[in-house]
């Protein structure tokens, strides 16, 4: 790259600085939310979300499984913020008890587009620091929520083809 450019290595070296000078505290906040995710699930959230959404929520259509599934993992996502920190504590509370025990899912396919969906719902929330609200300051736009709002009209049909795609490939 410095032959490329015709930078010294050490200019590499400021330009990495400065760039981890302003993203700042969000170079580590990842790391922290899928620890946290993982102690939610050790905790027991996963099964309190199970009790929740088998009780609260007509599961008895498969459809409306997938559908619960793929809007918790997003709405969850929204919360943390960060698919990683969601993604143990929906997977253990819908995913594995519903969708695999119940409708024979595959557990493959079903992580794989819970994922997905998670990441619908990262782009729709400032909490997800590292990925929008970063962005913002890099660019130095007036509107901090400014990503947030141009991402919203991709995730949110996003989502709906997460759906439709897990409903009709979870059964291969």
């Amino acid at each position: 790259a410095c032959g490329l450019t015709r930078a010294s290595p050490v200019q590499g070296v400021r330009e990495a600085r400065r760039l981890v000078d302003a993203m700042s505290w969000a170079v580590t906040l990842p790391h922290m939310l899928a620890v946290l995710g993982l102690l939610f699930a050790e905790a027991g959230v996963g099964k309190a979300v199970a009790h929740v959404s088998t009780s609260w929520f007509d599961v008895d259509s498969r459809l409306a499984a997938v559908a619960l599934y793929c809007i918790a993992m997003a709405l969850f996502t929204v919360i943390m913020g960060n698919g990683f920190a969601a993604f143990p504590v929906i997977a253990g509370g819908i995913g594995v008890p519903v969708l695999v025990k119940v409708y024979g899912a595959d557990p493959a396919i079903m992580a794989a587009i819970g994922m997905f969906s998670a990441y619908c719902g990262t782009l729709m929330t400032p909490m997800a620091a590292n990925f929008n609200i970063v962005p913002a300051a890099l660019l130095e736009l007036p509107d901090k929520n400014a990503v947030i709002k141009a991402q919203i009209p991709t995730a949110l049909p996003l989502l709906a083809a997460n759906i439709v795609l897990l409903y009709f490939l979870m059964n291969r």
